[in-house]
């Protein structure tokens, strides 16, 4: 649930520049649907998941990345928003591309947006970063690491101030353009920072057409004052779930998928595992067409 920190790095993709921060383990699956569907067209089918990995530690506090991607695997879902990925972070996670590597293990494409960026444990080394990831079994089409508001952890006497760290990641899915994110709010029980940050996002949200998906550890629950706002235009996928913290007997429910209009929600849950410190949440949501 805790945030690691250190200086703040932007990553922007599009286009040609996309392939710099994402990559496929397998050959890019071709387009669906490229037809313009009409009004009373049947709505695309997506399952959607978000996940507080814990940097790969289970609830027992051990590493294994294998055992997180068994839990991932599980979920079976087309698209999943992660948290507290670390890549090169430190000895905790091994110093493990854990973005690449989970993509590996799932053949998936992965979108990793840091939040934090430090110089090399040593020279020659890779530069170590934290933060949240997108995987998508669809081809995306777009990506881009937004900054909102956050309090660093590791700065002395820190300040609320514009990082990275908000991932967005446009994938196309049966013809269907749609807008998918992952954040990772503040841990502290001061709820100011957070309420900035919903804020921040939907800001972002707001700036983008079409059918949108906001997962996330929130930490807050859904009902907490600062996400007031975004039910507003949002609405919360699961709004009956069970806990999804901490992971062996939940009793706050604070990782959450939100959905636009144009999408339907056909089934979710809190999956019970132990291989992070939080519970998944799994989502089958089906997408209007008509949505670009």
């Amino acid at each position: 649930m805790k945030q690691s920190s250190s200086r703040p790095v932007r990553a922007i993709a599009t286009g040609a520049a996309l392939t710099a921060l994402l990559f496929a383990t397998a050959s890019p699956a071709p387009a669906a649907g490229t037809g313009t569907p009409g009004p009373d067209a049947p709505g695309v089918p997506l399952r959607v998941a978000t996940y507080n990995i814990h940097a790969g530690a289970g609830e027992d506090g051990v590493f294994d990345l294998d055992r997180t991607a068994r839990a991932l695997r599980d979920l079976n879902a087309d698209v999943i928003g992660l948290q507290e990925v670390d890549v090169h972070w430190g000895d905790r996670s091994g110093f493990v591309d854990e973005a690449r590597a989970l993509a590996g293990k799932l053949d998936m494409r992965v979108f990793f947006a840091p939040i934090y960026d430090l110089d090399p444990a040593a020279e020659g080394a890779e530069r170590r970063r934290y933060g949240v990831a997108v995987l998508s079994r669809h081809p995306v089409i777009g990506a881009e690491n937004h900054e909102i508001t956050r309090l660093s952890t590791q700065t002395p006497d820190p300040v609320p101030a514009p990082m990275p760290g908000f991932a967005e990641v446009t994938i196309e899915a049966g013809g269907a353009h749609v807008h998918v994110y992952s954040t990772h709010l503040d841990h502290r029980a001061d709820p100011s920072v957070r309420e900035a940050q919903v804020a921040d996002m939907l800001d972002v949200l707001a700036a983008d057409r079409g059918p949108k998906i906001l997962v996330g550890d929130f930490n807050a629950e859904a009902a907490a004052p600062e996400l007031t706002s975004l039910w507003q235009r949002l609405r919360d996928a699961d709004p009956d779930g069970g806990g999804t913290y901490p992971a062996a007997d939940p009793v706050k429910r604070i990782d959450l998928v939100a959905v636009s209009s144009g999408i339907t929600v056909t089934g979710a849950e809190a999956v019970a595992t132990e291989a992070s410190d939080h519970r998944p949440v799994v989502t089958d949501l089906r997408i209007r067409r008509r949505g670009r």
